[in-house]
C-alpha cells in the first residue's frame, strides 16, 4: 500500500496555502513582537516613577508582566500552539508547577 498524500496534486494550491499560513503566522509575531515591547515600556514606567507606582504595586506588576512575556515568547516564539507540541507543553507546565510549588514551600519554611 502506498502513503496517500494530504496534500493535492496541484504545487500551485499548496505555493498559495502555505504563503498565506505563513502570512498569518508573521503577522501573529509581529503582533506579539510589538505587545512585548509594549509591556516592557509599561515596566520601565512603573519603575521610572517611584511616586506615582509605589513599591508594593511595581513589584508584583512587573512580575505579572514577565509572566505574560513568557506565555508570548512560549506560544510564538517558540511554537508552543502549534498542532504536535503536546508532549514539550506538558513536560513545560509540570516543571513550571513543581517550580513553583518549591518556591512556595521554601518561603513558607522560612517564613513560618
Amino acid at each position: 500500500m502506498a502513503m496517500k498524500e494530504t496534500t493535492s496534486g496541484n504545487p500551485k494550491v499548496n505555493l498559495a496555502y502555505r504563503r498565506k499560513r505563513n502570512a498569518e503566522e508573521m503577522k501573529h509575531q509581529l503582533i506579539t513582537f510589538a505587545l512585548m515591547i509594549f509591556l516592557t515600556i509599561v515596566a520601565f514606567l512603573a519603575v521610572a516613577y517611584p511616586k506615582t507606582f509605589t513599591p508594593i504595586f511595581s513589584v508584583p506588576f512587573i512580575l505579572l508582566l514577565a509572566v505574560v512575556q513568557v506565555i508570548f515568547q512560549l506560544y510564538y516564539f517558540m511554537h508552543m500552539s502549534h498542532k504536535g507540541h503536546e508532549a514539550p507543553t506538558l513536560f513545560l507546565y509540570a516543571g513550571i508547577t513543581v517550580a513553583f510549588l518549591t518556591v512556595l514551600t521554601f518561603m513558607t519554611i522560612v517564613w513560618l
